[in-house]
Formats: C-alpha cells, structure tokens, sequence
C-alpha cells in the first residue's frame, strides 16, 4: 500500500514521511480516526515507507523487494492482529489471515461490519483475546528478519479488554527496531494503560472534495452522481463505496416530492409515497434517509446564515433555499430527529410501511399544522 493510493489526507501522509526520514520515529503509535477516514491504510503505507530500501520522497518506491511483499501483506516482518470471531479459546489472529488479507487487499477502509463477512462470525462477538496477546508477544520477542523494523498493526484496540494489559510491557519496553501501529476509532473505548504509552495520530474524516473526486477518477461516477454520494458519505470512504453497490433511486427528488406531500397534507399520494419507500430495500432506505437527515442539516445552516459551508449541488440548493420559507430551525430539528429516529429502526429492521408512514405523519404535523411530534407546542409562522 502507496500513500498515492490513499485518498486525501495529504497533511498526515507528510507528517508521517517527515518522521521517517528526520529519524523521528516513536515505537508506539496511535492512528486515530473515525469510520472510513484510511486511518488503516495509512498504518500500512507508513510502516511499507519505513521498511522501503529505496525510499522516494513522496512514497515508497513499490519495486523493491520489501515493497512487493507489503503489497501482498507477506512481509516477514509486517504481523497484523484484529478482532476476530473466535470458535476456539486458543484461536489467534493468524487463524484468520489468509482471510484478512483477502478482506484488506479488496478495501483497505474496511470495517468491522465488512470484517465480519468474512468470517463464520454466527452470533459470537467479536474481541482480541488472551491467546492473541501471548501470540503478539512472542512474535514481537524476536529481532526482524528482513527489514530494520519489526512492525505490529493492531487495528481496532477497542476490543481488547482486562487481557491487553498483558501486553504493557512488551509496549513500554520492546525489542529494539519494533513498532507498534494501533489504529482506533474510539479514544474512549481504549484501556487507559494502553493509551498513555502511545504517541497520538490524530486523522480527520476525509473531505468532501476528496471524496467526490475519487468516484469520479476511479470509480466512474458522474459529477451528480459523486456530489450526492460524498454530501451522503458525511467523510465516511467506507460508506461511499457501499452506496455505489445500490441503486440510484434519485435520493433529492424522491425526497422533496415526500416533504411536499406532508406539507400539502395529501393522504392518498402519501399511501402512495410509503408503498414506494417500503420496496427500497433495507440499504436504499437508510441512504434516503441519511441523504434526509443531510438536507434539513442544510437548510438549518442556510437559515443560519451559514450558506458559505453549505455543500449543495445548483438544483438542491435552489430547493433547499425555497424551504427555509415554509420551515424555522424548531420545525427543520423535529423532523430531522424523525429521520434520524427512523434510520435507527430501519436498522434494526422495523416494518417498512409501518415505519414511513409513522414518519410521514410526524412531518404532516410540523410541516402542515406547525406543531412539534407531541403537539403540545404551536410553533408560530
């Protein structure tokens, strides 16, 4: 993995190269950034750039012999742990590396979700345990082999529990020329022992521009069609790429023809509107809902006069403006947390019709009679 196939991110790809070469290099280090930002992707090109034998200035050189073997995630000295779903107490992360290997090398802003698919995971949980912390520190006992680094990727050090403490001495004193990569998502869920050994990299959500122009160069996507998905990605690479596996159900009109029903009051052609939502599928129906929930966030920072950090293709946003006129930031924050109400059942599979049209209600009632879901409280014109 090349920093050049990693989206954005420029400021931290620079941060990390510049480490290598002053010599700057600390053995604990921890990526942190939310869901979909390369946070992993980025562990593994850093740690490809330092075991490089000729390494460039913006990269590492994908030709030598240690930057082949990166690529196909079989360097002696590269050793990765995960959570994984164990059927055996002494399973351990190499248990399942031909299938992680798969499961990164097809999209290295994988998820636990996208993880999980991989593996027999039935209803078990998944976790880092006490077996994968013996095997870590065994592994991590001996010098490197090839390279001058020994590198340990831990993705997702949320799953370690009381057990991880096993591993604090070998953190705080390691072998010489060993690296410790965690990369995590949640700085809350991370024992504290952990934590306070490890030198923190802070990565943000990937930009919106970044994301756009990706679908657009690598994935064919015309510039609608990528505008919608990034505005609907919310910086999240992971979710981009699972929204082009659906189908375009035309998120913006579809959505404003809802909205216009409610305000209008119109029973039968809101009938209408919930048998068509309902035949989405489960996927379709959170993205309309999420693009929902990204739209009326919208139209709050244009009532706002915040317009400067609205992301809104031409059409969306002459529409999104004609709403600020018919709705006040109380009307526009009780339907969004309708939406966002929603989106949580359709998780959890909640009957479709049931569900939009119990929403659809809760608009009529802001959009129409200009009250809040209790309708205890009138909101004036």
């Amino acid at each position: 993995m090349q920093f050049k196939h990693i989206i954005g991110q420029e400021a931290v790809k620079q941060r990390l190269m510049a480490t290598v070469r002053d010599n700057r290099v600390s053995h604990a280090q921890l990526f942190l950034g939310p869901e979909g930002s390369g946070s992993l992707a980025l562990a593994v090109a850093y740690a490809q750039y330092l075991s490089c034998e000729d390494k460039q200035d913006r990269d590492s050189c994908s030709v030598c012999s240690s930057c082949r073997k990166y690529e196909k995630l079989v360097h002696p000295d590269l050793h990765f742990s995960y959570p994984f779903f164990a059927k055996d107490k002494n399973d351990t992360a190499l248990s399942f590396i031909e299938q992680w290997r798969e499961a990164f090398l097809a999209n290295p802003y994988l998820n636990l979700d996208l993880w999980r698919g991989y593996l027999d995971a039935e209803n078990k949980q998944a976790n880092i345990n006490i077996a994968e912390c013996h095997q870590i520190i065994k592994k991590l006992s001996f010098k490197p082999f090839e390279s001058a680094y020994k590198v340990l990727i831990l993705w997702l050090p949320e799953y370690l529990e009381k057990e991880g403490n096993s591993l604090l001495k070998i953190i705080e004193e390691p072998q010489p020329n060993t690296l410790f990569l965690l990369v995590a998502q949640n700085q809350d869920q991370i024992l504290n022992t952990i934590l306070s050994r490890t030198q923190l990299v802070k990565i943000p959500a990937l930009a919106y521009d970044d994301i756009k122009l990706d679908l657009m160069e690598n994935h064919h996507q015309t510039e609608l069609a990528a505008s919608e998905i990034a505005y609907l990605s919310n910086g999240n690479m992971t979710e981009a790429l699972a929204m082009l596996k659906q189908s375009d159900k035309g998120f913006h009109a579809l959505f404003v023809q809802w909205l216009r029903l409610c305000y209008g009051n119109k029973g039968s052609e809101i009938m209408a509107f919930v048998d068509q939502a309902a035949k989405l599928g489960r996927e379709n129906q959170k993205n309309f809902l999420r693009y929902g929930i990204s739209f009326i966030r919208e139209c709050c920072l244009l009532m706002a006069g915040a317009g400067s950090l609205v992301h809104l293709p031409p059409q969306e946003l002459d529409t999104a403006q004609k709403m600020t006129g018919v709705m006040n930031t109380a009307m526009a924050q009780a339907i969004s947390a309708e939406l966002e109400k929603a989106h949580y059942h359709v998780e959890r599979n909640a009957n479709p019709k049931i569900l939009f049209l119990d929403v659809s209600l809760q608009i009529v009632k802001v959009l129409n009679f200009k009250t809040l879901p209790l309708g205890t409280h009138y909101i004036p014109n």
